[in-house]
């Protein structure tokens, strides 16, 4: 292997990138964006309140009138409304102003609801507690409460580690699938065919390019997540940098396989979704992959974004060692050594 012809095609790859606004805007800024909306969309807040409206009428005896709907909204998290009638309350409840509609009679209260609504379900629990209470019940078991939200167990700590691999398979992907298919459709890699550069170091110098662009992602979305959003890396850093590593590695040879021999970009475009589209919806960015029946999870422990993702989420959020994240690692060696094979062998340089 020749190392000047290595570093020159490496440098091609550099100026190909820094020269597509779009290419840095999609690897760089937009996961930061990502980032943002859905840690500000899921940010920690307080409780909602439950909205609930109380018939109350003149003709209602005074307890209900004066005592009823304050008893109710003691204790917070629930947002009281008094309304003249039984018609006015279920008005209410239709336009969904309301959750729940309190209705007091002779025998006792009348909860009015729609058991499909989770909102109105909270709010009969918490209502109905509030008035066997205020009745005298006697609780035999007492009961504390501890709140906790701590760093770790929120969902921007859930997101950011399925952001950190969605981004490294889309940059890995993208990057190297279609600037292959883009140079074949151009007839470049006829020219660089009579060269003396075997097809072995044009392969490397596209992941080559790739690990340094990792850096800048793994730097910018990483620090951003920890510095704004306090997401805690309990693991080590070494390690992380390594999964990234294995990681980009492995979707870059998927990633040279699937273009290995197609001529358009649009058939590229068109494998390559067919690989990450599945993976997307599958391997846990956004909800936890265990949402899936039981029978298809050990397809979906295969892949390699599943196996990027639990890599990241183990070590960042358990402080998991590499023992511990084996079974993921063993996962991106393999499509590592499935890929580039496969890739060597099939890659046609026209």
């Amino acid at each position: 292997m020749s190392m000047p012809s290595l570093r020159a095609l490496a440098s091609v790859r550099f100026k190909e990138f820094y020269r597509e606004p779009e290419a840095i805007f999609w690897s760089f800024v937009f996961p930061i964006i990502l980032a943002i909306g859905l840690g500000i969309a899921f940010r920690n807040r307080p409780a909602e309140s439950v909205p609930v409206a109380v018939v109350v009428t003149p003709a209602s005896p005074a307890d209900v009138r004066d005592s009823l709907p304050a008893h109710l909204a003691r204790g917070g998290n629930v947002i009281v409304t008094r309304v003249a009638s039984e018609a006015a309350g279920r008005e209410a409840l239709r336009t969904g102003r309301v959750a729940l509609l309190v209705v007091p009679d002779s025998a006792g209260v009348v909860y009015v609801y729609d058991e499909t609504r989770p909102e109105a379900q909270l709010a009969r629990l918490l209502i109905d507690d509030r008035v066997q209470r205020g009745a005298g019940r006697a609780d035999p078991v007492p009961i504390t409460e501890r709140h906790v939200r701590e760093a770790g167990s929120r969902y921007i700590d859930f997101l950011i580690p399925g952001l950190l691999g969605m981004n490294i398979m889309g940059g890995a992907m993208w990057g190297i699938g279609f600037s292959i298919v883009d140079a074949r459709r151009k007839n470049l890699l006829k020219r660089l065919v009579a060269t003396p550069m075997s097809r072995v170091e044009y392969l490397l110098s596209f992941i080559i390019s790739r690990l340094a662009f990792l850096a800048i992602e793994m730097v910018l979305l990483l620090g951003f997540a920890m510095l704004v959003f306090d997401v805690p890396v309990r693991g080590s850093f070494l390690q992380l940098g390594g999964i990234a590593i294995l990681a980009s590695l492995s979707f870059s040879a998927l990633s040279l396989l699937v273009v290995s021999r197609a001529r358009t970009i649009e058939a590229a475009s068109g494998l390559m979704n067919v690989a990450m589209l599945p993976q997307w919806v599958l391997s846990g960015v956004f909800f936890s992959s265990a949402n899936f029946p039981d029978a298809a999870q050990p397809f979906i422990r295969a892949l390699p974004l599943t196996a990027t993702i639990d890599a990241f989420r183990g070590t960042m959020l358990q402080g998991a060692t590499l023992g511990g994240i084996s079974t993921e690692l063993a996962v991106l060696v393999g499509w590592l050594v499935v890929g580039l094979v496969g890739a060597v062998k099939m890659f046609r340089w026209r």
